[in-house]
């Protein structure tokens, strides 16, 4: 039959992988939305040994910054932990909360939200290259009416692509400094970067940032 020539030429290969690669991003959507996000328990509490851990690998910050607790949830929040209003809860490492997923950015699901973006960028790409070959462009009405979904869903496409793309690279910048969106946003309002003698107390250099955050 006509599939088990296409199976033997190799080109049912390709849509498998793009289907595969779709079902990925499905699933990696509702892995990093349903997760906790890295939620601050109210029965947990700071241990001296991690706060002095933390000392050791950021000993630029004030020793004169102490903990507080949340004004919202009553809990001691971690340093980089901040209370999120819609999650109504404090996130350990927060970067922001992210209405596509209805769910908070935090210390537990951050590296698979860059997974997310990371193959979802490669569905768009892929999808965008199938729907530009399948245009042949003519100057006619005719052609137009025949054409429109194609041309309406290149430019979804690609709308999607440049928002998708330019997330990724922003979090991606800030991983390699090892800082956070809201720490970016909000830094002269942050206590223990407002008081730090260095901009950054935070970085340890590009490929020790990275190794942290995805290893």
């Amino acid at each position: 039959s006509d599939l088990q020539k296409q199976e033997e030429r190799g080109e049912l290969l390709q849509p498998l992988i793009f289907v595969l690669l779709v079902l990925c991003s499905v699933l990696l959507y509702f892995k990093v939305s349903l997760m906790d996000p890295g939620f601050v328990k109210p029965e947990e509490e700071v241990k001296e040994g991690e706060n002095k851990g933390q000392g050791v690998v950021i000993p630029q910050i004030p020793g004169d910054i102490k903990l507080r607790r949340c004004g919202y949830c009553l809990v001691k929040q971690p340093m980089r932990a901040k209370h999120c209003q819609l999650c109504q809860h404090c996130v350990r490492r927060y970067d922001h909360h992210c209405p596509w997923l209805e769910n908070c950015v935090g210390e537990r699901n951050h590296p698979l939200f860059i997974v997310y973006l990371s193959v979802q960028l490669v569905v768009l790409l892929w999808g965008g290259h199938v729907a530009w070959s399948g245009l042949y462009f003519e100057q006619s009405w005719e052609w137009l009416q025949h054409n429109i979904f194609l041309l309406v869903s290149f430019l979804l496409i690609f709308i999607f692509t440049i928002v998708v793309l330019l997330l990724l690279v922003s979090h991606l910048y800030l991983i390699s400094c090892n800082t956070t969106t809201w720490e970016f946003m909000s830094h002269h309002r942050i206590s223990y970067l407002r008081h730090s003698e260095l901009e950054n107390p935070f970085d340890q250099g590009i490929i020790l940032n990275l190794w942290r955050f995805f290893c």
